[in-house]
C-alpha cells in the first residue's frame, strides 16, 4: 500500500511517500480503508523525537493517530464492526510504527467508534484526538457544569474549539483566547474572545472580575501561570501542555483512546452540539506540507490529509 513514513527522527523532510507492507489484522482489530487522517501537533513532535522518552519507534514509522474510513476486514475477535461500516478512530498504541497516514490501517476496536453520519470524512477525521482531549478535560478533569465561567486557551484550535462547544453545551459561560483574526469564529462558537499575549490577565479580569471557575491550558509556561492567577476561589485548573500544573494544584491530562467517549462525541456531532472546522486539506503525498502548517500553530480548527480512491 501507499503510505507516508520516516526512517529516522527529523524535520518534515524525513517524511517519505511510497510503498510499505500491508498491515496485518490482529484478532482484536479491523482493517480500515483510510479516507482521511487529521494532523495533530503530537504527530510532528513524535517525528522530531520529542516523545522518545515514552514511545519507542519501530522504524519505518507511519505517522498519524486520527482516522476516518471504512471497515474492509474485521478481525477474528472483533464483532463490533462489519465490512462497510464507516468509522472514526484515535488509533494510538504504546509505540510508534503503524499510523494512519496510509491507504489502510489495522485499528484496534478499542480505538474506534462509528463515524457521525452528518460529517464528511474530512471533518470526521478531525474529531477523535482533539475531541477526546477536550471531552476528557471538560467533563472529567474540570467537571464543567451549568453556570461555570470557563477559560479556554487557543480556543480557535482543534482542541480549543471543541472544548468551547462542550463547555457551552454544559451550560457554562466561556472566555476563549485567540488572535484577533479568530475572534468572530469564537463568537460563532459561543465564546467571548480575548487576545492572548501581554495584558491577558487584565483583559480576562475585565470580563470576569471575580475570576474563572475553570481554566483549560493548552499552551503551558506563562499561559499556565496566568490561568492559575485568574482562578476564582475553589477554581479548577487543567493543562495538556505543562506538567507544572500539578504543582499548582491542577490536573495534567494526556488523552486516552476510550471507545465509549469517542462514541459519545460522535453522537454529539450528530446532534449538532459539536462541529469540526477543517482549515485546510492536503493529499497524502503532501503530508510534509501539512506537518509544516501544523507546526506554525496558526490553524483554525483542523488540518487534514486525504486519501484519494477511485470509488
Amino acid at each position: 500500500m501507499k503510505a507516508i513514513s520516516y526512517r529516522s527522527y527529523g524535520g518534515p523532510e524525513v517524511l517519505e511517500y511510497g510503498e510499505v507492507r500491508d498491515p496485518k489484522v490482529g484478532p482484536d482489530s479491523v482493517l480500515v480503508k483510510v479516507r482521511a487522517a487529521a494532523v495533530n501537533p503530537v504527530d510532528w513532535k513524535c517525528r522530531d523525537g520529542h516523545l522518545d522518552g515514552i514511545l519507542d519507534p519501530v522504524f519505518p514509522v507511519i505517522p498519524g493517530w486520527d482516522v476516518s474510513g471504512v471497515v474492509v476486514q474485521p478481525g477474528a475477535a472483533a464483532p463490533e464492526f462489519a465490512v462497510g461500516d464507516e468509522v472514526i478512530g484515535y488509533v494510538r498504541e504504546d509505540f510508534l510504527s503503524r499510523g494512519t497516514f496510509a491507504e489502510y490501517v489495522a485499528a484496534p476496536v478499542r480505538t474506534l467508534a462509528r463515524k457521525p453520519r452528518n460529517l464528511t470524512f474530512e471533518e470526521a477525521a478531525g474529531l477523535p484526538l482533539a475531541g477526546l482531549t477536550a471531552y476528557q478535560v471538560i467533563t472529567r478533569a474540570l467537571e464543567v457544569t451549568e453556570g461555570d465561567v470557563v477559560l479556554v486557551h487557543a480556543a480557535a484550535g482543534g482542541v480549543g474549539s471543541i472544548a468551547v462547544q462542550l463547555a457551552r453545551h454544559a451550560g457554562a459561560r466561556v472566555i476563549g483566547t485567540a488572535s484577533e483574526r479568530n475572534h468572530d469564529f469564537l463568537r460563532e462558537l459561543g465564546a467571548e474572545p480575548v487576545t492572548y499575549g501581554d495584558g491577558l490577565v487584565e483583559r480576562v479580569r475585565g470580563l470576569a472580575p471575580e475570576g474563572v471557575d475553570a481554566a483549560f491550558d493548552t499552551v503551558g509556561g506563562d499561559t499556565l501561570k496566568a490561568s492559575a492567577e485568574l482562578l476564582a476561589p475553589g477554581g479548577r485548573l487543567a493543562s495538556i501542555a505543562d506538567g507544572g500544573v500539578i504543582g499548582l494544584g491542577g490536573h495534567y491530562c494526556f488523552v486516552r483512546p476510550v471507545a465509549a467517549d469517542l462514541q459519545r462525541l460522535s453522537e454529539l456531532a450528530e446532534q449538532d452540539v459539536v462541529t469540526v472546522h477543517v482549515d485546510e486539506t492536503f493529499p497524502l503525498e503532501r503530508a510534509a506540507d501539512a506537518h509544516r502548517l501544523s507546526a506554525e500553530g496558526r490553524a483554525r480548527g483542523k488540518i487534514v490529509v486525504t486519501v484519494e480512491w477511485a470509488d
